[in-house]
């Protein structure tokens, strides 16, 4: 399993929230998902021989949201 921290900017309330979470904890390999409203991160545990991080900023994108 790898973890990242990834900086998204336009995160603002609990919809937010479920959608970020809602979308990547979908993903094939995407083990665990949480989103700190406050630093404005997203903390994924995943295994990279499933999901890469490039589809899990993709869907993150899909949302709405600014992955930095």
């Amino acid at each position: 399993m790898e973890k990242v921290t990834l900086n998204v900017q336009g995160m603002s309330c609990n919809h937010c929230v479920k959608a970020v979470e809602g979308s990547v904890g979908t993903l094939n390999g995407v083990n665990s998902v949480k989103v700190n409203l406050k630093d404005a991160t997203v903390a994924v545990e995943f295994n990279p021989e499933k999901v890469t991080l490039v589809q899990i900023k993709e869907t993150i994108d899909d949302q709405g949201y600014d992955v930095k």
